[in-house]
């Protein structure tokens, strides 16, 4: 069985930075791409960002390119989320996603669909203030 315990979040004041985690488990953690989504109250989901399972590509929602940068440590089953230059736009609650069958991504559109269909873990809120 799959689980995603995310940590990291927190209250940051704007421009500051914060660094999520997502430690996954039930599985050979480099055979399968991975993912952050958020969700801000009132709002729909959101894509942030995605990489394959070897790290090669990465692909990011447009209103955190440049600024949220996503990596993956294989040895230590953990994928990471570095957030720069926070704004109160980015508050919400940030959810690691796993790839169900594949580690392998096509494209940005590919790798929102594939994500949106893994695993999930139980969140953790991010709150920037002004």
């Amino acid at each position: 069985q799959v689980q995603l315990v995310e940590s990291g979040g927190g209250l940051v004041q704007a421009g500051n930075s914060l660094r999520l985690s997502c430690v996954a488990s039930g599985r050979t953690f480099s055979m399968y791409a991975m993912g952050w989504f958020r969700q801000a109250p009132g709002k729909e989901r959101e894509f942030v960002a995605a990489i394959s399972g070897s790290g090669v590509r990465t692909y990011y929602g447009d209103s955190v390119k440049g600024r949220f940068t996503i990596s993956r440590d294989n040895a230590k089953n953990t994928v990471y989320l570095q957030m720069n230059s926070l704004t109160p736009d980015d508050t919400a609650v940030y959810y690691c996603a796993a790839d169900r069958s594949r580690g392998y991504l096509y494209g940005l559109s590919d790798a929102r669909s594939t994500l949106e269909n893994g695993y999930w873990g139980q969140g953790t809120q991010v709150t920037v203030s002004s």
